[in-house]
């Protein structure tokens, strides 16, 4: 038992923090539902995990009706409650780009020590707000450009150009889920990805010879 606690605190903190739209057009075609559901599965094999060198933390951005809002602060995942979101309104990305940006850089939630957060960006639709600043902004932060980033588009809707943008990497890939199930299959290959960091020597960077999630068996 005092080797696990010792073990415990010794850990380095892993933010993971979701950027979900909950806009009025996820409400249609099982969207929502599969994001709640895909989300749900990911806090669970996230509090599962015990690595030595990494305790992964979760928190969740919303933007949708009402505007952007910190729905989930950043929690270890073994104690997480999770709420399934609801989706209404329109899409305030901007705001969330502003929210998330505020969140990285704040030294007490996420600590000096702590590794590289990883940022996952989900919409079905195009930004209805101010949202190239707010995202240059996120993406010239000393603490927010080293994060490591994902994105998937949801729908033929989906602005891919602007998610391509959040990603800022030419070798990144954004991931088009066309039909709900899908939106599970990508939170999957996230989940392994950060999973894997955890264990790895050095969280910091992305798992060597991860598959591609086209390739990726499920």
């Amino acid at each position: 038992m005092a080797l696990k606690n010792f073990t415990m605190t010794a850990a380095r903190p892993l933010p993971i923090i979701l950027l979900a739209d909950v806009s009025g057009s996820m409400s249609v075609e099982g969207k929502i539902q599969a994001l709640n559901q895909a989300v749900r599965e990911m806090n669970m094999a996230f509090a599962e995990e015990e690595a030595e060198r990494a305790q992964i933390q979760v928190a969740i951005i919303t933007f949708g009706a009402g505007g952007a809002h910190l729905v989930q602060e950043l929690t270890p995942a073994a104690e997480t409650s999770w709420q399934d979101m609801q989706a209404a309104g329109s899409t305030p990305m901007g705001a969330a780009f502003t929210l998330v940006k505020e969140l990285v850089e704040d030294h007490e939630k996420i600590p000096s020590r702590a590794y590289r957060p990883t940022l996952i960006l989900v919409s079905d639709g195009e930004p209805n707000d101010e949202w190239q600043a707010p995202l240059q902004a996120l993406l010239q932060s000393e603490r927010a450009s080293k994060a490591i980033r994902f994105a998937m588009g949801i729908g033929a809707d989906a602005d891919t150009a602007m998610l391509q943008q959040f990603i800022a990497d030419p070798e990144g890939k954004v991931f088009e889920a066309h039909e709900a199930r899908q939106i599970q299959r990508f939170f999957r290959w996230v989940t392994m990805s950060v999973t894997s960091r955890s264990r790895s020597t050095n969280p910091n960077q992305p798992p060597p010879n991860q598959p591609d999630i086209d390739d990726y068996e499920f």
